[in-house]
């Protein structure tokens, strides 16, 4: 038997080491893939929200959210800026709290004429004091706010690095175009994961189906938005923002576009009046699966379909394998659930209920016939919060396309 010439042996041999060592990394990243809970979108004193940004960013970080965008109306929180105190007794008492809580050190503020006027604190001030490396996450974001004879046009920016002004336009198709366009500029120019995504569409019904389709690079719009006024549901004249996403993505996969994925936000203002004409925290989330908590590593993992949206369902397994879906529901007692797979086939111009199983766990194997699908589960355990007529905790998965 001839054997190998040393240095040959050593060369075979390190790139076979390097190998098992690549296999071992690859292997480690998956084993290492956690969900991370998320909200892209809720508001400030630093526009129209009720509340300072360190005491939101607080109440999400105490209920369990790992990564949070404060995405306030056309400003990223980098000027000087000061809020005057509401004279109502909420607002007051909310005052007294923030300043016994942060204490005189870090709360800048001035009474002038019994006024009560407060410096707020900047992104990077708030994000040092409230960010925890491998534990929480907040991100840059912008609402990036426009109109159109009294169409609303609302898009944020996730983790923007320069503020965008609303680019204006001549339609309300060509008004959301050129802010997606402006956004993804700047992600071209500074090489860094900007996520761009169309808010609320049926926010007092601005934008519809007909603007959706034609646009070009968009990628996300929520699918649910807690706030009061946004219509998610529709109405007999305009279709629910569920159904305008199956309509969009079957329009984008015949016109050999990228499909459009479904986030889920809660868009708070109010963070001291609850109920169901209040826009409060805690109605909506995303579920990012990532190896990483970061901006970057979320943003990759969402734009792979990589997560789900809820409004309270949590899921055990969301598996991709062999063109098989599996989905398995992180149980509660008591509560009953429904696994829908919705698709739909090739050829045709709608989609439907392609299997429902009652149960915590159900698979779907992907036919050559079938266009795309995508999951949703209900249950029958009420939200604590709910608005318009949505009342039991759902949850979304994310086209997959055949």
């Amino acid at each position: 038997m001839k054997l190998l010439n040393p240095i040959i042996f050593l060369i075979v041999l390190s790139c076979l080491i390097l190998s098992c060592n690549e296999n071992k990394t690859l292997q480690s990243n998956k084993e290492t893939t956690k969900w991370y809970k998320g909200n892209l979108h809720t508001h400030t004193y630093w526009s129209d929200g009720d509340e300072f940004p360190e005491v939101v960013l607080n109440w999400y970080k105490s209920n369990n959210y790992q990564f949070i965008a404060l995405s306030d109306h056309n400003t990223i929180a980098e000027e000087e800026k000061w809020i005057r105190i509401s004279d109502d007794s909420i607002y007051q008492n909310a005052f007294k709290n923030y300043l016994e809580k942060y204490g005189k050190d870090w709360v800048t503020y001035k009474i002038d004429s019994g006024k009560t006027s407060v410096k707020l604190k900047t992104y990077n001030e708030y994000k040092s004091l409230t960010e925890e490396k491998g534990k929480f996450l907040v991100i840059h974001s912008e609402e990036i706010t426009d109109i159109y004879n009294k169409h609303f046009v609302h898009m944020n920016a996730t983790n923007i690095q320069k503020k965008i002004d609303p680019q204006g336009g001549n339609s309300t198709l060509e008004v959301i175009q050129n802010n997606l366009d402006a956004i993804l500029q700047q992600r071209k120019e500074t090489g860094i994961p900007i996520m761009p995504h169309l808010n609320h569409p049926n926010f007092y019904y601005s934008v519809t189906l007909e603007d959706m389709i034609a646009l070009k690079g968009e990628r996300f719009f929520e699918i649910y938005n807690g706030h009061p006024l946004v219509h998610n549901m529709g109405d007999s004249t305009h279709l629910a923002t569920e159904e305008m996403w199956d309509l969009i993505n079957i329009a984008y996969i015949k016109n050999k576009k990228p499909i459009i994925y479904g986030t889920a936000t809660d868009d708070a203002h109010h963070y001291h009046i609850k109920g169901k004409k209040w826009s409060n925290a805690g109605r909506g989330w995303v579920m990012v699966k990532s190896d990483t908590l970061s901006a970057n590593a979320l943003i990759h993992a969402m734009e792979s379909g990589d997560f789900y949206a809820t409004t309270g369902v949590t899921l055990k397994t969301l598996q991709l394998k062999d063109k098989e879906l599996t989905i398995e529901i992180a149980e509660e007692p008591t509560i009953n659930y429904n696994i829908s797979f919705i698709g739909c086939k090739k050829g045709e111009t709608e989609t439907k209920e392609l299997l429902k199983i009652n149960g915590i766990k159900a698979n779907y194997k992907i036919t050559d016939d079938i266009l795309f699908v995508r999951c949703k589960i209900s249950s029958t355990k009420l939200q604590d919060n709910p608005i318009e007529n949505i009342l039991y905790e759902t949850a979304w998965t994310q086209p997959i396309v055949n």
